[in-house]
């Protein structure tokens, strides 16, 4: 029934709620399980790639002039200065290494499970969405944070994207929920 599972995480409690289930649905289809991570292209000063193109937030113009310094600021010459300090590219490598180690982490703690880790940038509820079409993925097993009312609103949930835009059916689990377990 399921060959390919994905399980997006970003270690935060919400998402370790949902390991077991992910588990569980391998071992008893098994199924390759896909340990996704997005690092969030919206963090401040992420940039990804090279630091010349890719995905800028608001205030970190990548063309700006003396005029439009903003919080990086830069000179057009590709210089950056203001806040973010003069060279981003290492704030960029520690966010890319610390998602890998982790994706890594998790993977190896699904013990005998075949496991594929993976870090992609991006929008996290598109990267999940578009990983899950460009994968064959059958099932996206997640966690929530439990976000309500205004924080919901005003955060946004991407577990709450993921389902709504899915192609595929999409398991979430609460953050201090246990899942039933499985049965054959």
């Amino acid at each position: 029934m399921y060959t390919n599972i994905l399980y997006p995480t970003d270690g935060s409690r919400g998402a370790n709620a949902a390991f077991e289930h992910a588990r569980e649905l391998a071992e008893q289809y098994d199924a390759t399980v896909h340990v996704l991570h997005a690092v969030n292209s919206g963090y401040f000063g992420y940039m990804g790639g090279s630091g010349t193109e890719g995905v800028r937030s608001g205030l970190m113009k990548q063309d700006a002039d003396s005029s439009q310094s903003g919080m990086m600021g830069g000179s057009g010459d590709g210089s950056q200065t203001g806040m973010m300090a003069e060279d981003h590219r290492a704030l960029q490598e520690s966010l890319e290494d610390h998602a890998t180690t982790m994706t890594e982490e998790i993977a190896r703690e699904f013990g005998d499970v075949d496991t594929v880790p993976v870090t992609v940038i991006g929008k996290p509820h598109q990267v999940i969405l578009n990983y899950a079409d460009e994968h064959d993925i059958d099932i996206i097993v997640m966690g929530t944070h439990g976000h309500s009312g205004l924080e919901r609103y005003l955060l946004g949930s991407v577990a709450e994207k993921v389902v709504r835009m899915a192609d595929v059916p999409v398991v979430t689990i609460r953050a201090g929920e246990s899942p039933e377990p499985a049965t054959e």
